[in-house]
C-alpha cells in the first residue's frame, strides 16, 4: 500500500506541512489543541515517519535525540501474539524502558509463525533498527549471529541463551507454586491443561508442578492438550475435566486466558468453583481478577520482564564490544483469589 504523505496528514488536519513536522519534531512550540488534531489525523490516516530520510535530511549537528547526546533509535519488540494481554504487558514494559532512554518501540506479532518472526526481524535489519527484543518463535542460532553481525542487539524474551541477552521468569518454580498450593489446599487429583502450540515456558510450568505432585506422593498429572491458549479452548477443556474419571479436583492451567474460559464453563454447566473444582492460572493478567469466580493465579512481572529485556539491549548498544552477556531471572509469585 502506498505511503501516507505528510501533505495528506496536513490536508486532514487542516494545518500547514511545518505544523505537522513540529507535532513530530518540536511538539513544544504547536498549540495544545493542534496537537491534538494532527495527531488524531496521523492516527486516522495510519501515517509513518521515514526515518531514515528524515535523518538524511537533517545535518549532522541535528542528529542527536531529545534526551542527549545519543541519537534515537527505534528497537523491534517481536511478541508471539499481540492480542494476548501477557505479550502486550511485555512490550509495553519494553516500550516504556526504551522511551525513558530515548528511544522508540517498534511491536511485531510472529503469530506463533517461524516465517513471519523471520519475515520481521528482516524487515528490522533492513530499516537499521537498533536492535530486536523477542519472545522467539524459530529463531536459531544462525539468525542471531546475522543479526549481530549487521550491528543490532539481540535479546530473548522468556527463553535462555548463552550466546545473547536473556530475560525470562523462573517457569519451573512458577509451576511448583502452584502445584504446591493446590497441594495445601487438599487437592489430591490433579490434571494440567496446556494449548498447542506450547511455548517452552508452558513446558517448564507443567514439569515443575509434575515433579512437585509426585515428590508429595501422589501419581503424576494428567495432561490435557488444547488446540491453543485461549478462552474458547478453556471451555472445551472443562467438558474434558468433567468427563475424567476418577474426576480431577483441581486443575492447574498454563495460562490465564485457559483458566478463565474452564472456570466459565464450569460454572455455566453446574460445577462448582472451587468446592467441586479448584482452578489456577498463570499470568496474572487483568481479566483475572474478574472472572466468573476470582482467579488464583502465578503473577508474572510481565512489563518489569519487557522492562528489564530493554535495559539488557541499551546496555549493550552503550556498552559496544566491552559488553559482557548477562542473564536476568525473576520470580513468579502466587495470587490467591476465589477459584483456589
Amino acid at each position: 500500500m502506498p505511503q501516507t504523505s505528510i501533505r495528506e496528514v496536513a490536508r486532514r488536519a487542516g494545518v500547514s506541512v511545518g505544523t505537522v513536522s513540529n507535532v513530530l519534531n518540536r511538539p513544544d512550540l504547536v498549540a495544545e489543541a493542534t496537537r491534538d488534531r494532527v495527531r488524531a489525523a496521523i492516527e486516522e490516516l495510519g501515517f509513518v515517519r521515514n526515518e531514515s530520510a528524515r535523518r538524511l535530511r537533517r545535518r549532522p549537528e541535528n542528529t542527536a535525540g531529545e534526551f542527549g547526546d545519543q541519537p534515537r533509535r527505534a528497537f523491534g519488540v517481536v511478541v508471539e501474539d499481540l492480542t494476548n494481554p501477557y505479550a502486550s504487558d511485555v512490550a509495553r514494559g519494553a516500550e516504556a524502558a526504551l522511551n525513558a532512554a530515548g528511544h522508540d518501540a517498534l511491536w511485531l506479532s510472529s503469530d506463533h509463525s517461524a516465517a513471519k518472526e523471520r519475515r520481521s526481524v528482516t524487515l528490522l535489519e533492513e530499516q537499521n533498527a537498533a536492535g530486536v527484543l523477542i519472545i522467539p518463535v524459530g529463531l536459531s542460532a544462525r539468525d542471531i549471529s546475522r543479526l549481530r553481525a549487521a550491528g543490532m542487539t539481540v535479546v530473548l524474551i522468556d527463553r535462555d541463551a548463552a550466546e545473547v541477552c536473556s530475560a525470562q521468569v523462573d517457569h519451573v518454580a512458577g509451576g511448583e507454586i502452584a502445584a504446591a498450593h493446590l497441594l495445601g489446599i487438599g487437592r489430591e487429583r490433579i490434571a494440567f491443561v496446556t494449548g498447542v502450540p506450547e511455548p517452552q515456558p508452558c513446558v517448564e510450568r507443567r514439569d515443575g508442578a509434575a515433579r512437585t505432585i509426585v515428590e508429595a506422593g501422589f501419581g503424576k498429572p494428567a495432561t490435557l492438550v488444547q488446540d491453543a491458549l485461549s478462552p474458547t479452548e478453556g471451555q472445551a477443556a472443562a467438558h474434558e475435566v468433567l468427563a475424567m474419571s476418577p474426576r480431577p479436583d483441581g486443575v492447574f492451567c498454563a495460562n490465564d486466558l485457559l483458566a478463565i474460559g474452564l472456570i466459565n464453563e464450569l460454572i455455566r454447566v453446574g460445577a462448582r468453583v472451587p468446592e467441586d473444582i479448584a482452578v489456577i492460572g498463570y499470568d496474572d493478567i487483568e481479566l483475572a481478577a474478574s472472572a466468573a469466580v476470582p482467579l488464583t493465579t502465578i503473577r508474572q512481572p510481565r512489563r518489569e520482564l519487557g522492562w528489564e529485556a530493554a535495559e539488557l539491549a541499551l546496555a549493550e548498544l552503550g556498552e559496544g564490544k566491552s559488553h559482557q552477556h548477562r542473564q536476568v531471572v525473576l520470580r513468579p509469585d502466587l495470587v490467591i483469589r476465589e477459584s483456589a
